[in-house]
């Protein structure tokens, strides 16, 4: 059965909002090796269009830097599916939009052959975690308390706790922290 793994940035008083703090090489890094394994990544509307075109583009971009074109071309290089009620065009070679429904699909989804399945963003993780479909999570703690913006799981409906098991934990050179859990 292949996975659903979920990756995000968050400060240390929990903001999800990328914008309110920076991010790294060793992020990049991260996150790119983080891909491996992965032959889908699946985005609601938002996230979508704040990845697409920029890391295409980035991809192809002779000025990047080579950890920004490290993670641009492995995300390039797999299939996308967009979760999305009004987004009918998708702008990119390898994206397919669809308007079903989200616990349906990832559970038919996991149940087929392939890689690992990532999930990115807030409020359609948010969904898939509340059906208790997401396998891993993969949290980097940035060292910066914001006092501002989004928490993670603010608006999340869990109707009970989730256990969570420690698989890794990781230092990086930025002075984040990267933790890795797997569902319990």
């Amino acid at each position: 059965m292949r996975k659903v793994i979920y990756g995000i940035n968050l400060s240390l008083d929990g903001c999800c909002d990328h914008a309110k703090f920076g991010g790294g090489k060793d992020i990049l890094e991260y996150f790119t090796r983080l891909m491996d394994g992965v032959d889908l990544i699946v985005y609601g509307r938002k996230t979508y269009e704040l990845m697409v075109p920029y890391w295409p583009d980035a991809a192809k971009d002779p000025n990047t830097t080579k950890a920004e074109k490290e993670f641009a071309q492995a995300f390039d290089g797999i299939d996308k599916l967009v979760f999305s009620q009004t987004l009918t065009v998708a702008d990119d070679k390898n994206t397919t939009i669809t308007h079903a429904n989200l616990g349906d699909e990832i559970r038919k989804l996991k149940q087929q052959p392939g890689g690992n399945i990532s999930i990115g963003g807030v409020n359609l993780p948010l969904q898939v975690i509340e059906l208790g479909l997401v396998d891993e999570f993969n949290f980097v703690i940035h060292p910066v308390i914001v006092g501002e913006g989004r928490s993670l799981l603010e608006a999340a409906g869990l109707k009970e706790s989730l256990g969570l098991e420690l698989i890794e934990s990781k230092i990086l050179e930025s002075g984040c922290i990267a933790l890795h859990y797997k569902k319990v």
